[in-house]
C-alpha cells in the first residue's frame, strides 16, 4: 500500500512538472474573434491559464497570421523574447478589406517550458478606404410625414444562382436601423448604428449573415427611425440636430464556393414604404399600428410594385468607421413583481427593478383599440404614478391593434428608463404572463463581483451596477428617462474607475473618448456632453472644471485599468488642449474665471442662516482640477517618452499649487472653503505642502462630525472623500460615512427603497416627499463612484501606475466598520484576480488570486511577520511567497506570482 501511495505521490508531482500552460482568451482589438475592425495595424493579446500553479511568468511567445482565405501566411514573429501578453502589434503584410484573417500563439513559461499553439482565433477586416463602398445613400422615395415621421421601409429583392460559401453584410444609416433578410433579423443588437459625433465619425457594422441567405430568390430590407440623427434631442426641444433626412447605406459582399463573388448594394433600384412604425421618438416613445402591418416585407415573395423608388444621395462616406465597442442588446428580464390599482384608480405594474429598456406585451382584442404604457421611475408620497420628473418626455409607448387573436408588441427606436408602467385602454384584468420588462444596455462583459457580511452594502453594489448597466446606453448618459439622456462628461470622469470594475469598459470609453476628442472646441475647451448637441465652437458650451477634464481623467483611467497606452496616444492631443485652454484662462496660474457647475448637487439646507450648506468656492475647485489634469498630463508624457513635456508640465504645476496656496490657504493650513469638497480636493490632487497635509485631514474628519458623521459633498467631493479619509488615517469616519444609512449617505436611498443610484441625496426626502421635479432622476450612477473604494480599499484590489492594467497587482484589503467578511472578484486583462478576508473568531483569513503572467503585493493587515502563516505554513517557508521591501503601517507586504494564496493572521 504504502509503494503505491509513493508512486501516485511520484506520479502527482511529474504531472505537476510536466504540465503545459496553456494559452486562451485570445483577442484581437479587446474582443474575441472580431468580424469586422478597421485598425490597419491591430494588436493582439491572450492569457496563460496555468492551473494553480504558483509564480508562473511568460518568457516568451511566437505568433502567426494567415488569411482564412488561401491560407497566405500574413505574419509570422518568430520566437520573440518577452513578458508581453497585451497589445502585440501587427507588423505583417498589408491586410486587406472585406478578407477575415486567422492567427495563433504559443508561449514559453519561466520554467522554459513552451506551450501547445493556442486554438485559432479570427479577425475580419472591415471598409478601409471608402472606395470600398460601392453601396449608395438612400432615402425614401415617397413624400414623408414631416410631423410624425413613421418609419421607412427599404427592400430590394434578389437572386443567387451558386452555392453560398459566406456572406457579410455591412450597413449604417442616417438615424437608427433594424435590417432584415428573407424575414429574419439581422443580428441582435437594437439602436445601431449607435451615437457618434455624426459629422465626423459614423459608424457601420457587420453582420456574418451566411445563413440567412438560401438559393435562388432572396429579399435583404430595412426599417429606419430618426434616433438621436434627426429626433428630439437636448433641451430646447431641438430636432434635426444632425440633418433633416433619414437614409441607408447598405452592402451584402457574397462569396460562392467556387470562389467568385457577388455584391448587392443599396442603390436606385430599391423601393420603400411605410409600415406599423408610425411614431418612434427617444423622448416620447412609440406608436405601432398593426394595422398597417406588412406581412413578409422583407420575403422574396412579396410584391413590391405598389411600393414607392427611392432617391441616391451623395452623402459622404469618408466619415465611416468600423464600430469600436459593443452594441446594445437585451439582457436580463423582468416579470411583473405586483399589479395594483392606485389612489388615484391608475392600473399600475411594478418591475420591483428601476432598468432601462421597454416592455414586451402579450395581447388580443379588436381592430383598432389602443393601448397606452406609460413609463415612471417612482410613485408620488400618496402612492400615485409619478412623472413629472420625465420632464417633457412623455415616454409612452403606443399600440394599436389589428385584431384576430393574440398580438405581441415591443417598441422600436426608443427607450425607457423605467420601474412602473401605467397601463391604459387594457379591456380585460392584468395578466403578469402577458407583461416582460427587458433590459437594454451596451453588451459589456461584468467583471466584478463585490459581497459583503453587510446586506445594505451589498444592495448598494446592486445599485451602483444597475445605474451602470442602465446609462452605459452606447454613451455614458446622466439619466435614462427624462428628457435629457445626454453623454453628461462630468457623470463619466467621475464614475469611470469604477465602472472598470463592474464591466469590461475598455471599447466603450475608447469609442466615446474618440467622440470627445472630435468635438472638442478649437479652443481646447470640452463641451458638457458628448455628442455635443448644446453647443458650438461659435457658441461654446463647455469648459467647465470637472467635467471638461474628462478629456484627461478617463484615458489615464483607462490606461491603469487595461494598461493599453495607445488610448493615451490617441487623446494626447486632446488632452494637452484641455490644459493649454485652462492655462491661457488663467492669470499668474491662478484659474478664476469661466463658469462652472461647482460641486454639483452638494447638500444644502434652504435656511442656511447657520452656514450649514456646504458651499465651496467653484474657482478653489476649479485650480484643483487645473492641477490633477495637469499632473496627468505629466503621467502621461512619461508614458509616452516625451520629456519636454514632462518637463513643461512639470513646472507649470509647481506654479499651479503655489498659486492655491497662495489664494486659498492661510498659513496655519485652514482652506477658505471650509468644506468637505475643499479638503478632500486638496488633499486628493496634494496641493497643500506636506507639513500641512495631516492637519487639513483632521479638520475633515471634523468637519464630517460637525455634521453628525454625514457627507456633504457633491459630484466633484464624493468620488475622492473615502479614499482621502483612508489615506489620511481615518479610514474609521470612511466607514462611518459608507455605513451611515440616514439622510445624507449612500444607504439612505437604499433604506428609501432604491434599486439604482439616485441623482440626488434626497430625491426621496425622509417625510416621504420628493425633490424637485426639474432635476430629480432616480438613475443617476455619479454617486455610486463609491464602488471604486470599495473594490479598491475595502477588498483592496488594485493596480501599480508602473506595472498598469493589472499587470503589477496590489492586494490591500482594509478591514473595519464591524465587517466579518468581503469577497470580492475581478476579471482583469490577464485573468481573475480575487481579494477575500474574513473574520473568523480572533483570526482574519485571506484568500488571494492572481493570475499567471503577473505578479502581486499582498499587504497582510498585521503588526509583524510572526505568526501569519500560508496554508498552515509559517509565512517565512510558504512556496512562491518573498517578503516585499514596501511597508505600510499596520500591514506586512509579501510578494508573489500567480496562484493561489490563503494567509491567517490574528484579528488586527
Amino acid at each position: 500500500m504504502r509503494k503505491l501511495l509513493l508512486l501516485f505521490v511520484a506520479f502527482h508531482v511529474s504531472a505537476i512538472c510536466l504540465a503545459q500552460v496553456k494559452v486562451q482568451y485570445l483577442q484581437t482589438e479587446n474582443a474575441v474573434n472580431p468580424i469586422c475592425i478597421d485598425a490597419l495595424n491591430p494588436r493582439f493579446s491572450w492569457q496563460l491559464d496555468a492551473g494553480d500553479k504558483r509564480g508562473v511568468m511568460q518568457t516568451a511567445y511566437e505568433l502567426k497570421v494567415s488569411s482564412a482565405k488561401g491560407k497566405h501566411e500574413a505574419w509570422k514573429t518568430g520566437k520573440v523574447s518577452s513578458d508581453q501578453s497585451m497589445y502585440i502589434i501587427y507588423k505583417g503584410e498589408p491586410l486587406a478589406s472585406g478578407q477575415k484573417y486567422i492567427w495563433q500563439v504559443r508561449v514559453w513559461d519561466n520554467a522554459g517550458k513552451a506551450s501547445a499553439w493556442s486554438e485559432p482565433a479570427s479577425f475580419g477586416m472591415g471598409m478601409l478606404n471608402a472606395a470600398d463602398w460601392k453601396a449608395k445613400w438612400i432615402t425614401p422615395g415617397f413624400v414623408e410625414d414631416s410631423v410624425n415621421r413613421p418609419s421607412p421601409l427599404f427592400r430590394k429583392g434578389f437572386s443567387l444562382n451558386k452555392k453560398v460559401a459566406s456572406a457579410m453584410v455591412y450597413i449604417t444609416s442616417h438615424g437608427l436601423y433594424e435590417a432584415q433578410i428573407n424575414g429574419k433579423r439581422v443580428g441582435d443588437a437594437f439602436l445601431t448604428p449607435g451615437w457618434t459625433t455624426y459629422n465626423k465619425r459614423l459608424q457601420y457594422q457587420a453582420y456574418d449573415v451566411t445563413g440567412l441567405l438560401q438559393p435562388g430568390a432572396n429579399a435583404v430590407g430595412a426599417t429606419l427611425g430618426s434616433g438621436w440623427y434627426r429626433g428630439h434631442i437636448g433641451f430646447s426641444n431641438q430636432k434635426n440636430y444632425y440633418g433633416k433626412d433619414i437614409a441607408l447605406l447598405l452592402q451584402l459582399e457574397v462569396t460562392y464556393t467556387d470562389g467568385s463573388t457577388e455584391t448587392i448594394v443599396s442603390d436606385e433600384s430599391w423601393k420603400s414604404s411605410t409600415g406599423p412604425v408610425r411614431f418612434a421618438e427617444i423622448y416620447a416613445g412609440a406608436t405601432i399600428d398593426n394595422r398597417m402591418q406588412v406581412k413578409n416585407w422583407s420575403t422574396a415573395a412579396f410584391d413590391d410594385k405598389s411600393w414607392s423608388g427611392v432617391m441616391v444621395k451623395d452623402y459622404t462616406k469618408n466619415t465611416l468607421v468600423a464600430t469600436v465597442n459593443e452594441p446594445v442588446r437585451k439582457h436580463e428580464t423582468f416579470k411583473p413583481v405586483k399589479i395594483f390599482k392606485t389612489p388615484k384608480g391608475e392600473e399600475v405594474i411594478d418591475f420591483g427593478q428601476n432598468l432601462v429598456g421597454w416592455v414586451q406585451m402579450k395581447v388580443s382584442g379588436n381592430a383598432g383599440d389602443t393601448i397606452r404604457l406609460s413609463h415612471a421611475e417612482i410613485l408620488d408620497k400618496p402612492g400615485n404614478f409619478y412623472t413629472d420628473n420625465l420632464r417633457a418626455a412623455r415616454a409612452q409607448d403606443i399600440y394599436v391593434l389589428k385584431g384576430g387573436g393574440e398580438e405581441t408588441f415591443e417598441p422600436q427606436f426608443t427607450w425607457q428608463g423605467f420601474r412602473y408602467i401605467k397601463v391604459e385602454g387594457y379591456k380585460k384584468d392584468l395578466n403578469a404572463a402577458d407583461f416582460t420588462a427587458i433590459a437594454l444596455y451596451s453588451d459589456m462583459k461584468p467583471t466584478g463581483t463585490f459581497t459583503s457580511s453587510n446586506d445594505m452594502i451589498n444592495k448598494l453594489q446592486h445599485n451602483i451596477q444597475w445605474g451602470q448597466k442602465g446609462n452605459f446606453l452606447d454613451v455614458p448618459t446622466d439619466c435614462p428617462q427624462r428628457d435629457e439622456r445626454l453623454g453628461w462628461t462630468g457623470d463619466a470622469q467621475v464614475f469611470s474607475r469604477t465602472a472598470t470594475y463592474n464591466m469590461n469598459v475598455h471599447n466603450f470609453f475608447a469609442k466615446w473618448l474618440k467622440d470627445v476628442a472630435a468635438d472638442q472646441y478649437k479652443s481646447g475647451s470640452v463641451p458638457h456632453v458628448i455628442p455635443d448637441v448644446l453647443g458650438n465652437d461659435k457658441n461654446e458650451s463647455g469648459g467647465s472644471t470637472g467635467w471638461a477634464d474628462v478629456s484627461v481623467i478617463v484615458p489615464w483611467n483607462m490606461y491603469v485599468a487595461y494598461g493599453d497606452k495607445q488610448i493615451l496616444e490617441n487623446q494626447y492631443s486632446s488632452m494637452k488642449a484641455w490644459v493649454k485652454y485652462m492655462e491661457n484662462h488663467s492669470k499668474n496660474d491662478l484659474w478664476n474665471t469661466g463658469g462652472h457647475f461647482g460641486d454639483w448637487l452638494f447638500y444644502s439646507v434652504n435656511d442656511d442662516t447657520d452656514g450649514s450648506s456646504a458651499i465651496t468656492s467653484k474657482y478653489l475647485i476649479a485650480q484643483c482640477f487645473f492641477a490633477h489634469s495637469t499632473q496627468l498630463v505629466i503621467n502621461t508624457a512619461k508614458v509616452l517618452g516625451n520629456k519636454q513635456d514632462e518637463d513643461y508640465y512639470t513646472a507649470l504645476l509647481a506654479r499651479i499649487k503655489k498659486a492655491f496656496v497662495n489664494e486659498y490657504v492661510t498659513p496655519n493650513g485652514l482652506i477658505s472653503s471650509d468644506t468637505q469638497t475643499a479638503y478632500v480636493l486638496a488633499l486628493e490632487f496634494d496641493m497643500l505642502p506636506e507639513n500641512l497635509r495631516q492637519q487639513a485631514s483632521d479638520r475633515l474628519a471634523n468637519n464630517i462630525r460637525r455634521y453628525g458623521n454625514h457627507l456633504t459633498t457633491g459630484f466633484l467631493g464624493t468620488p475622492y472623500l473615502c479614499h482621502v479619509l483612508s489615506r489620511f488615517n481615518h479610514v474609521d469616519v470612511a466607514y462611518r460615512l459608507l455605513l451611515q444609512d440616514t439622510y445624507p449617505s449612500w444607504l439612505y436611498p437604499v433604506k428609501m427603497g432604491a434599486t439604482t443610484i439616485w441623482e440626488r441625496w434626497d430625491g426621496i426626502r425622509p417625510d416621504g416627499s420628493l425633490e424637485t421635479p426639474t432635476m430629480n432622476s432616480y438613475n443617476h450612477y455619479a454617486y455610486g463612484a463609491i464602488g471604486d473604494w470599495m473594490y479598491r480599499v475595502v477588498a483592496g484590489i488594485d493596480t501599480k501606475e508602473e506595472g498598469p492594467g493589472y499587470k503589477q497587482i496590489i492586494i490591500k484589503p482594509t478591514p473595519g466598520g464591524n465587517m466579518t467578511n468581503i469577497e470580492a472578484d475581478y476579471n482583469t486583462t490577464y485573468g481573475k484576480v480575487s481579494s477575500h478576508w474574513k473574520i473568523d473568531g480572533g483570526n482574519l483569513l485571506m484568500h488571494v488570486e492572481i493570475p499567471a503572467n503577473t505578479t502581486a503585493t499582498v499587504y497582510i493587515p498585521a503588526a509583524n511577520a510572526t505568526g501569519i502563516t500560508e496554508k498552515g505554513v509559517a509565512l517565512s517557508s510558504a512556496p512562491g511567497v518573498t517578503m516585499a521591501n514596501e511597508s505600510a503601517t499596520g500591514y506586512v507586504a509579501v510578494n508573489v506570482g500567480s496562484g493561489v494564496y490563503d494567509f491567517s493572521t490574528a484579528k488586527p
